[in-house]
Order: structure tokens, then C-alpha cells, then sequence
């Protein structure tokens, strides 16, 4: 194992609950609202078998499978597998790498990369793990991935009222290299520009790539309204207006993160 990924299984172990993260802050709320929505709209319907690449601790898995999915999950971290295993409804899991699948040729209608890609700093790991979600995928599947917008950070900070000299900085430096520098709170990760995550499901194979933004361009919105009299209301605005502008070019890079979805052609 390489140090990057023991580094990142250190991160989710010892430094963060990946099981609470989608339950608090409006930005979180919104991910998981629209995530589920467009889930909804890219796969089959229920019954459909679905591999669930780094889907941590489970949440989405448990929702699919009580939508009427098989749901199996593969994540890095041993202990969110310990927790999908342990959690209601069950769902199949087993620790593995999204680089080297241990899954055969063609055995799935649909694969999720909820989070692969931002922790793959490289672009030849993504393309490998994009590659492998492509392998597994049967013909006329779809392959849904996600990454994390180049400009999330600073937009977040500067809701939240932290952006400082320093963030302000790293968003510089973002905005020409991607790549985030773990000694500032997040681990290893890698913040994607839309058409670059678009090109790189291109690459891996897939056909038909949109690439939708997840949470819209009011989530900031949202946030700073966070705890105020107007909180309700600029949520619910929120979420209307990620839906209108979900896939609208000029916007995507303002959602937090962004939502890939292509299909696998025949071999």
C-alpha cells in the first residue's frame, strides 16, 4: 500500500466520522438531497445490481437497497466497512482499492465513485480507477462519479466567513494545480475543473458524459444563511435552483461538487 492511501485510512480512522457528515451542515443536506435525486434519474430501476466504489461508511448503499437495489460497497478504510457490514439494512462489503477492482468483467448494471476520484491525486490513478469502474459495468451501464469543485474551498471559507490570507492564498494556488495540501485540514485530494473530470470519464471509456453540479450555485447561500430567520428559505431556494441549473455549464463549477455520469459501450 502506498503512502497516500495509508495516510487516507489514518484520516478516516483516527481524524473524522465519514457516518455524520451528510446529516449537518446545509451544504452536506444539500449533497445528499441531489445526489439521491440524480441517482434516481441515471439508474436503473430497482433490482438493478449496483457496485458502490469507496462508498464509505454506507449511506447511500443503505438508501439504494431499501429503494430495491443490490448494493454491494468497496472502500478503502477497513473500519467504514466494519461499520456498512454492522448497519441496517445489511449490505455486502469488502475492503479494496478502486484501482484494482475485485470484481469480475461486466457483473454490474451500475457503478458509483462517490469518492474515489478527489482522493486520487494522480491522474493516471483516476483513470485507472474510472477503468475499472468501466470494466465492471456491463454494456449500456452507467458509471456515475464524483469529484470535488477546484473552487469549493474558497467559496466555503468565504460563506463561513474563514477565508483568511492563507485560504485566500491556497485558492490561488488552485486554481492552476488541484491538488490540496493535506497539512491544512483535509487529507490527500485532488479538486477537479468540470470539463477535466468530464475528459478524464472520456478517456476511461465512457460515452454520453454529462457532468451535472451537485448542491447549485445558492449553496453558499445556504450556508451563510445557516442559523439565521431566513434559513429555511434559502435551503428550500437552494435546492430548487441546483435542479434548474443542474447540468448548465456556466454554473456547475459553483456546486461543491460535481456529479459525472457515462455510459459503457459495448465492448
Amino acid at each position: 500500500m502506498d503512502q497516500h492511501s495509508s495516510d487516507i485510512i489514518d484520516y478516516y480512522t483516527q481524524r473524522y466520522r465519514e457516518d455524520q457528515r451528510l446529516t449537518g451542515r446545509p451544504q452536506a443536506r444539500l449533497e445528499w438531497i441531489r445526489t439521491m435525486q440524480l441517482l434516481g434519474d441515471f439508474l436503473p430501476g430497482p433490482g438493478a445490481r449496483v457496485l458502490d466504489v469507496g462508498g464509505g461508511t454506507g449511506e447511500y448503499a443503505r438508501a439504494l437497497v431499501a429503494a430495491g437495489y443490490e448494493v454491494r460497497l468497496v472502500d478503502l478504510v477497513p473500519d467504514h466497512v466494519a461499520q456498512v457490514r454492522a448497519g441496517q439494512p445489511p449490505v455486502e462489503a469488502q475492503v479494496a482499492d478502486a484501482r484494482a477492482l475485485p470484481d469480475a468483467d461486466d457483473a454490474y448494471d451500475a457503478v458509483l465513485l462517490l469518492g474515489p476520484l478527489y482522493h486520487l491525486v494522480r491522474r493516471a490513478d483516476r483513470l485507472r480507477a474510472l477503468r475499472e469502474a468501466v470494466r465492471v459495468t456491463r454494456p449500456g451501464g452507467r458509471v456515475v462519479a464524483a469529484a470535488i469543485s477546484r473552487f469549493a474551498g474558497a467559496l466555503d471559507f468565504a460563506a463561513t466567513g474563514r477565508l483568511d490570507a492563507r485560504t485566500l492564498a491556497e485558492a490561488r494556488i488552485l486554481l492552476t494545480d488541484g491538488t490540496n495540501d493535506p497539512r491544512i485540514g483535509f487529507t490527500h485530494a485532488y479538486f477537479h475543473r468540470a470539463e477535466e473530470v468530464a475528459d478524464e470519464c472520456a478517456e476511461a471509456g465512457l460515452t454520453g458524459v454529462v457532468v451535472h453540479g451537485v448542491e447549485g450555485p445558492a449553496w453558499t447561500a445556504a450556508e451563510a444563511a445557516a442559523g439565521g430567520p431566513t434559513q429555511d428559505a434559502v435551503f428550500a431556494a437552494a435546492v430548487d435552483l441546483a435542479q434548474v441549473y443542474s447540468s448548465e455549464p456556466a454554473l456547475v463549477g459553483s456546486s461543491a461538487h460535481l456529479l459525472a455520469a457515462g455510459r459503457v459501450p459495448q465492448r
